[in-house]
C-alpha cells in the first residue's frame, strides 16, 4: 500500500449511486497531475486528500491510483481554498463569490466560515441575506458530509445522504443506526431493500419483528403499487416470507400480534395462514371506508336542485336549447342531463367522439342558468385544461381545487370542515382517480351538492391504488350513463373507429385512414429507429407540427430499445442536441439540458407540483444547484439538485403516465418484447391520447395481442363491497 498527499484538480466522473469517481490530483511537492479512482464520498476540487491505496496499470486509461481508505485535509493554499468553494460544495458561491471571499480573508477563510461566519459580511456585495444563506448551506453541508460517510460505512449509495438528511436533520445518523426501517417508510427514494441492508450492516438479525413488520409493510406497499388496496391474508405471508427469506409461520405471527405490524389493518386474530380476510396498509382502509361513506351519505342527502328538475319538462328544455342555443343533443345525451341534474350522484361514460363534452358542457349551461354554482375539477392540469376548454368554464386540478397547503406537513385546508361551496361539482377523467385522492375529495363535498363523475371505464386504471370508477359502477348504487354512438362530427376519424374497434376486440385498420398510420418495424432497434425519424422529420414535414410541442412518444414499458428510457435519450439527442449554449446537469444516470421536455414523477407537495405535471427546462443554476421547469400552467418551480430525481424526461412517456392528456399527435411503438404489457385496455388508452393523429410502429403480431388480451389482472378492491354495505 501507498500514501500519497495531494489537491483534487477536478473530477472527470462521479457515481451518485456508490460514490465511486475518477479524478485529477497534484500530489503534494510534485508540478503533475495523477489519475485517482475509488469511491471517495463527497469530495470537492480544491480539497487536499490523504490517500492510501495502490498504483494500477488500467488497459485503456492506464496509470492509475486505486484508493483503498482516504482522508480530507482541508485546503491549505489560497488557490486551493478558492476552488474548493467555487466547486458547487456550497449553494449560492460560485467562482465570482469564492474570489470576493478568499481575497478577504486569504489562508484564513475556511476558519472564518467555520468559526465567526458573522465576519463574512466584511466581504464587498455580500448582504446580509446572503451571509446567513452561506453559513446555513455550509452547517448543511458539513452535517450531510457526515450521513455520507456513515452510509459509506454500511455500504450505501451515497446519493441517498442529502435527502435523509433533509428528512431528519441532525438526528440523521441517530434515526439510520437505531431505527433503519424508517427510511423506507418515510424517505422517498429508499425502499425496504436499501433500508435492510442498512439492518444488516448494523447487526439486525433476519428474525428480528421489526424486520418482519418492516417487510409486511413493504410487501403491502409494492402491491399498491401494482393498484391493489390489500392482499388476503395467505397472499400477504406467502409474499413476505419470500421476500424476507423467513418462514411463514414467522411472519403470520407478527401479522397476528396487535400493534407489531405497524400501520397494518386486518381482522385477523390468529396467525390463520389459509385466511382469506384482506390486510391493508391503514391509509387505505380508511380511504376506502371514507370514500363509500362519502358516497352514500350523498346519496341520502336532500337536493333543492334535485327537486326542481324532477319537476321540469325536460322535452321543453331541449326543444330551447336547440333554438336557442344550437344544441341538439341525442336520446342517451338527454339521458345523461337528466341524470346528472336529477341525481345526487351519477357517473357519465363513454369514449372517444360519443358525446361526453357536449352532455357536460349542457349540464353546466343548464345548472348556471338556474342560478346554481358549479365546480370542476380533474386529477391533472392537463386534463383540467382540457375541460376548461370544453366547457368555457374555470376547471382545477383537484389539489388545487382543495387548496393544498405545503406548509407545517402539508394539508388540504378545504375538508368536511371547511366543504367547497358549490352546488355541482363536476370531476372529469375519473378512470386516473386512486381511492386515495378520492377520500380527500369526496370529504370536501358539501351534502347538498351534486356530484358528477366523468370518464372512460374501459381506459387503464389508475396509477396509484384502487379502481374507483369500476367499483362506483359496478356496485349498482351508483346512477349511470353510458354513451355509445359516434356522431357524425368523429365519423370520419380514424382514431375514434379504431378505439371503437380495438375496444370490441376487433384489430384496428391499419391502412386507407388520414389520421392513423401504421409502419412495420418489427425489430426492436429498428423500431426505435423508426420512431425518432417519424417524430424528428415525417410527422412534421408532412402535418407542420413541432416535434418538441405537439407530438408526444408513448411506449408500453420503460425499458428495451423501445421503451421509455431509451426512446428519450434517442428523442433528445434529435430534437435538443447539446451546445455550447445549453447547460447540461446529470443526475445520476439522466442528463437534462436546457430545452428539455420533462415529467414530475411524484407529488412534491412543498413545491406544489404534481404527479404527471409536463414542463420545459427553463434554467440550470450551477452556482445556486437548482433547475428551474417552466410547467404548462405558466408557473417556474425551481428544483434543488438533490431532488432532480423526481423529474424525468418527457419525450417518451409511458403509456400509464399519458393518462388524461390528450395530443395532436401521439407515436406507438408496439413489440412482442412488450410482452405482458400487450393488452386491450393498454392500447385503447394510448390510441385514445390522440387528437388528430395516430401513428403505431413496430409488429402486426403485437397489436393482433394487445387487441385479443383483455387486462389479465384484477386488482384486490374492497370498495364495491363497501358501497353495497
Amino acid at each position: 500500500m501507498y500514501t500519497i498527499e495531494g489537491t483534487l484538480e477536478r473530477i472527470t466522473y462521479q457515481s451518485d449511486d456508490d460514490g465511486y469517481m475518477v479524478g485529477r490530483l497534484t500530489p503534494k511537492g510534485r508540478g503533475y497531475q495523477v489519475t485517482v479512482v475509488g469511491k471517495l464520498v463527497g469530495v470537492r476540487p480544491g480539497e487536499t486528500l490523504l490517500l492510501e491505496g495502490e498504483w494500477q496499470e488500467h488497459r485503456d486509461h492506464g496509470r492509475q491510483f486505486a484508493v483503498a481508505t482516504y482522508r480530507t485535509l482541508m485546503p491549505a493554499t489560497i488557490d486551493g481554498i478558492r476552488r474548493y468553494l467555487g466547486s458547487g460544495l456550497i449553494k449560492g458561491i460560485g467562482p465570482a463569490t469564492a474570489k470576493k471571499i478568499t481575497d478577504t480573508f486569504g489562508k484564513y477563510t475556511l476558519d472564518v466560515i467555520e468559526r465567526e461566519p458573522d465576519r463574512l459580511a466584511e466581504v464587498p456585495g455580500l448582504g446580509r441575506k446572503k451571509v446567513e444563506l452561506i453559513k446555513a448551506a455550509w452547517r448543511e453541508q458539513q452535517r450531510i458530509k457526515e450521513v455520507m460517510l456513515f452510509l459509506q460505512d454500511v455500504g450505501l449509495p451515497t446519493g441517498l445522504a442529502v435527502r435523509i438528511y433533509k428528512q431528519y436533520g441532525d438526528a440523521a445518523i441517530g434515526v439510520v443506526r437505531d431505527e433503519p426501517y424508517r427510511l423506507a417508510d418515510e424517505v422517498y427514494g429508499i425502499g425496504f431493500l436499501t433500508a435492510d441492508k442498512i439492518a444488516a450492516a448494523l447487526g439486525i438479525t433476519p428474525d428480528d419483528p421489526r424486520r418482519v413488520a418492516a417487510g409486511l409493510r413493504h410487501t403491502l406497499g409494492a402491491a399498491t403499487d401494482d393498484g391493489h388496496c390489500y392482499l388476503p391474508a395467505a397472499e400477504l405471508v406467502r409474499k413476505a416470507a419470500a421476500i424476507l427469506g423467513v418462514g411463514e409461520a414467522l411472519v403470520s405471527e407478527v401479522l397476528a400480534t396487535p400493534g407489531l405490524a405497524g400501520e397494518i389493518e386486518s381482522e385477523l386474530s390468529s396467525p390463520a395462514l389459509g385466511s382469506s380476510s384482506p390486510v391493508y396498509l391503514r391509509p387505505l382502509a380508511m380511504a376506502e371506508t371514507g370514500v363509500a361513506g362519502a358516497i352514500l351519505r350523498l346519496l341520502r342527502a336532500p337536493s333543492e336542485m334535485a327537486g326542481f328538475y324532477r319537476q321540469a319538462r325536460w322535452s321543453q328544455v331541449f326543444a330551447h336549447l336547440a333554438e336557442k342555443r344550437a344544441i341538439t343533443l341525442a336520446d342517451r345525451q338527454q339521458d345523461a342531463v337528466r341524470m346528472a341534474l336529477t341525481e345526487k350522484v351519477s357517473i357519465l361514460t363513454g369514449g372517444p367522439g360519443t358525446g361526453k363534452t357536449m352532455s357536460l358542457r349542457t349540464v353546466v349551461t343548464l345548472a348556471q342558468a338556474r342560478g346554481y354554482s358549479v365546480l370542476l375539477t380533474s386529477p391533472t392540469g392537463r386534463a383540467a385544461r382540457r375541460l376548461s376548454e370544453a366547457t368555457g368554464a374555470e376547471a382545477k386540478t383537484i389539489h388545487r381545487l382543495l387548496e393544498y397547503a405545503p406548509g407545517g406537513g402539508g394539508s388540504f385546508r378545504r375538508n368536511a370542515d371547511w366543504p367547497l361551496a358549490c352546488d355541482l361539482l363536476v370531476v372529469d377523467e375519473v378512470s386516473m382517480l386512486d381511492v386515495l385522492l378520492a377520500n380527500q375529495l369526496l370529504k370536501a363535498v358539501p351534502a347538498h351538492a351534486h356530484l358528477l363523475l366523468v370518464g372512460d371505464a374501459d381506459q387503464l386504471p389508475s396509477v396509484g391504488p384502487g379502481r374507483v370508477l369500476r367499483d362506483l359502477l359496478e356496485s349498482g348504487v351508483v346512477p349511470s350513463v353510458h354513451l355509445d354512438t359516434i356522431f357524425r362530427q368523429a365519423a370520419g376519424s380514424g382514431i375514434a373507429h379504431n378505439a371503437r374497434r380495438i375496444n370490441q376486440g376487433v384489430p384496428p385498420e391499419l391502412q386507407g385512414l388520414e389520421d392513423f398510420f401504421f409502419f412495420p418495424a418489427p425489430d426492436a432497434e429498428a423500431c426505435a429507429a423508426r420512431v425518432i425519424e417519424l417524430v424528428a422529420e415525417r410527422i412534421p414535414a408532412r402535418f407542420g407540427l413541432d416535434p418538441r410541442r405537439d407530438i408526444q412518444v408513448l411506449s408500453p414499458t420503460h425499458k428495451g430499445a423501445a421503451g421509455v428510457a431509451s426512446l428519450n435519450r434517442l428523442l433528445q439527442e434529435a430534437l435538443n442536441p447539446s451546445a455550447a449554449d445549453k447547460p447540461e446537469k446529470s443526475y445520476g444516470a439522466s442528463l437534462f439540458r436546457l430545452g428539455d421536455r420533462v415529467i414530475q414523477q411524484r407529488n412534491n407537495y412543498e413545491l406544489d407540483v404534481y404527479n404527471g405535471d409536463i414542463g420545459v427546462v427553463a434554467a440550470i443554476d450551477h452556482v445556486e444547484q437548482s433547475l428551474r421547469v417552466r410547467f404548462e400552467d405558466g408557473r417556474e418551480v425551481a428544483f434543488d439538485f438533490a431532488i432532480l430525481d423526481e423529474l424525468a424526461l418527457a419525450y417518451a412517456l409511458s403509456v400509464h403516465k399519458s393518462q388524461g392528456g390528450e395530443y395532436p399527435a401521439v407515436v406507438l411503438p408496439l413489440l412482442m418484447q412488450h410482452g405482458g404489457m400487450l393488452q386491450r385496455n393498454l392500447l385503447y388508452t394510448a390510441v385514445t391520447r390522440a387528437r388528430g393523429l395516430a401513428v403505431l410502429a413496430g409488429d402486426r403480431r403485437a397489436i393482433a395481442a394487445a387487441v385479443a388480451t383483455e387486462s389479465a389482472q384484477r386488482r384486490y378492491t374492497g370498495l364495491e363491497a363497501r358501497l353495497r354495505g
